[in-house]
């Protein structure tokens, strides 16, 4: 039975370092920025933005700042029973892991749901923390079941994933994405989904539809201006795409009063 004992959001933190030691609990690692350099059984492991960690239980484990930049990373501590297998393969093994999610934007948003609930005391709250800490827990499970990429695979996706982070705002044509990789259209469209789950419009369209709900709660930007910044020329356009990805149409976000779950976005 897993049993969590806490969750953490370390947030740059100047000279952060863990001792070196022998853990008594498992740890999950999810990094957002940065780099964090950890010794594990006596070797050296850089964890850095998107990967995701697992240090088991009776791991001799040290941490610090990467070169002494500070990061930003969510942290789960969590014990099992010993002697009752759960069924999940990384987690039974006992064996330190990193690797790569498809939906680490999820992840990232059921990290901070996690946290913020074990900080609460909403009645419920250690089913629905338990019942997050399942979901993530399959999550990697699943990710580490598909078949191995090959490395030229993921060099092209993240090379289209770059740009689009770069030019979101832009407008955006597969030809002139798989122009980056020297491939077709649809070999492009095909590699960024099997790597990161969506395509790579689906993709444009959630950073556009983030930068639009930080948009609308923090700064005096008017809905027409938000759309024509964000490269949505056509304000009934930018109405269907934001309601698509967050349920709510833009005016209703911003009425809701507090931020609302837009977890929704990257499943």
């Amino acid at each position: 039975m897993i049993k969590l004992m806490s969750v953490n959001f370390d947030d740059c933190i100047p000279n952060w370092r863990t001792q070196l030691e022998t853990i008594e609990y498992n740890v999950l690692v999810v990094v957002r920025e940065g780099k964090v350099r950890y010794e594990l059984n006596g070797e050296e492991m850089i964890a850095e933005k998107d990967d995701v960690l697992f240090i088991p239980q009776s791991t001799r484990r040290s941490g610090t700042n990467w070169n002494g930049i500070p990061h930003q990373k969510h942290t789960i501590l969590f014990t099992m029973d010993r002697h009752e297998p759960t069924g999940i393969p990384f987690l039974d093994e006992g064996k330190c892991l990193k690797f790569n999610l498809s939906h680490i934007q999820y992840a990232y948003h059921r990290c901070e749901r996690l946290y913020e609930e074990m900080r609460g005391d909403k009645s419920y709250r250690t089913m629905i923390c338990l019942g997050i800490m399942q979901e993530l827990i399959g999550m990697l499970a699943r990710e580490l079941e598909k078949t191995e990429l090959a490395p030229s695979k993921r060099k092209y996706a993240d090379t289209i994933k770059s740009y689009l982070l770069e030019h979101y705002r832009d407008p955006i044509e597969i030809e002139s994405l798989a122009k980056l990789i020297h491939r077709s259209p649809n070999y492009a469209t095909a590699l960024f989904k099997e790597v990161h789950g969506h395509s790579p419009i689906r993709y444009m369209h959630q950073l556009r539809v983030l930068e639009a709900c930080s948009l609308l709660l923090h700064s005096d930007m008017t809905i027409a201006h938000i759309a024509q910044y964000l490269g949505y020329y056509d304000t009934s356009y930018f109405y269907r795409i934001f309601k698509k990805y967050t349920g709510l149409s833009p005016s209703d976000y911003v009425l809701q009063g507090e931020r609302p779950d837009i977890s929704k976005l990257f499943t």
